[in-house]
């Protein structure tokens, strides 16, 4: 049985009283932040229409490591020091809509990474597309991290990682993470929060996803690279490590992946799919995605221009100059930006830790090795 999501129906009015309230300043603070972020969530919030995991997921390694509840509309995956564990869709999309409320593992949380991603590599090897979610751990005191990515017809030489922090804490409660893929447009939510665009166009060829995918969920030891580049490993004294998913949505047009044959109906649903209010950024979610990425995002491929001296073709229409001036030629924030938005630089903490070099640049077709 599917359920639908959604917050008590607002009048008119009373929708256009709550974006009033949420007025815009260049001058937020981070409390006035976080009440814009929650107007825009709570007055914006979408309809979807879950399924639980046996109408629509399969295991995909570690059954053993996978928890179904009762009513089979939550499940959990585990990893231990014998796996990690991850299910799949039961079906392909050509073009779609994947989302799940999901809560982190708490505590130690080093080496792990908790994926939620769009993929076709099982079928297309050399030329696969993938669509990411990946949520990296860390030590006692230090948040999770997350990063998305992008590829296209086999693009790994060329990764389009951002990197982010979160205004919240991931592990203490759910939070809804959504990909929605289109033929025009890639669009990754937090919440209702969109931090990511890419749009696609004329000069982005082969490089833009366009081949069915199935929607993947994952958690596994990545201890060579997740945590401070494989410094800190998964410590399996706090296991299991639990990730826990309900509310699961696909929406989109299921799709024979080699015969590309769609099913009935299917140019309805790709319509309504486009037409959907999560389908277009409106100017309130654009300026909660703007602040987003000024104070939350410490990585961009688009800004790295050690690694891609010319912008990659959907960096043509991300480039911000507000958001470009926080970052230095590798990508990375700049330090003075670091104090601005609270974050001290590494060469400050107490102890000294931190001094040690980093590596300014991302090493090209590696999304892994400097994930810090």
């Amino acid at each position: 049985e599917t359920i639908i999501i959604k917050k008590k129906k607002k009048t008119g009015k009373q929708r256009m009283n709550s974006l009033s309230s949420c007025s815009f300043s260049k001058t937020l603070t981070s409390l006035s932040l976080l009440f814009f972020l929650f107007c825009i969530t709570s007055a914006a919030a979408f309809n979807l229409t879950t399924t639980t995991f046996g109408e629509g997921y399969s295991p995909l390694f570690s059954d053993f490591n996978i928890i179904r509840s009762a009513d089979d509309k939550n499940v959990s995956l585990l990893l231990n020091r014998y796996s990690g564990s991850g299910f799949i869709s039961s079906d392909y999309y050509n073009y779609g809509l994947f989302s799940a409320n999901i809560k982190l593992p708490s505590n130690y949380s080093a080496g792990i990474v908790v994926a939620l991603y769009a993929s076709n590599g099982d079928i297309f090897e050399k030329n696969h597309d993938e669509l990411d979610f990946e949520f990296l751990g860390n030590i006692h005191g230090k948040p999770w991290r997350f990063q998305t990515n992008m590829y296209g017809n086999g693009s790994v030489t060329r990764g389009r990682e951002e990197r982010y922090h979160l205004w919240f804490d991931p592990s203490k409660e759910f939070h809804r993470y959504t990909i929605l893929w289109t033929s025009q447009r890639i669009i990754f939510y937090v919440d209702e929060v969109p931090i990511r665009e890419v749009v696609r166009n004329q000069e982005m060829g082969g490089d833009y996803p366009s081949k069915p995918m199935s929607l993947y969920a994952t958690i596994w030891d990545a201890s060579n690279w997740a945590t401070a580049g494989g410094k800190y490993k998964v410590d399996y004294k706090y296991e299991p490590f639990v990730t826990e998913y309900k509310d699961l949505v696909l929406d989109g047009c299921t799709i024979d992946p080699i015969q590309q044959v769609p099913a009935a109906n299917c140019d309805e649903k790709t319509a309504e799919l486009e037409a959907a209010d999560y389908a277009a950024i409106t100017p309130e979610r654009r300026k909660a995605m703007k602040w987003f990425r000024e104070k939350y995002m410490y990585y961009s491929h688009c800004y790295d221009t050690l690694r891609y001296p010319v912008p990659q073709p959907e960096c043509v229409s991300v480039n911000v100059p507000s958001e470009q001036e926080l970052f230095k030629d590798s990508g990375r924030l700049k330090e003075s930006m670091k104090l601005k938005f609270g974050r001290r630089p590494r060469s400050h903490r107490r102890g000294g830790r931190g001094k040690a070099r980093r590596s300014s640049r991302v090493p090209a077709g590696s999304n892994h090795q400097a994930a810090m």
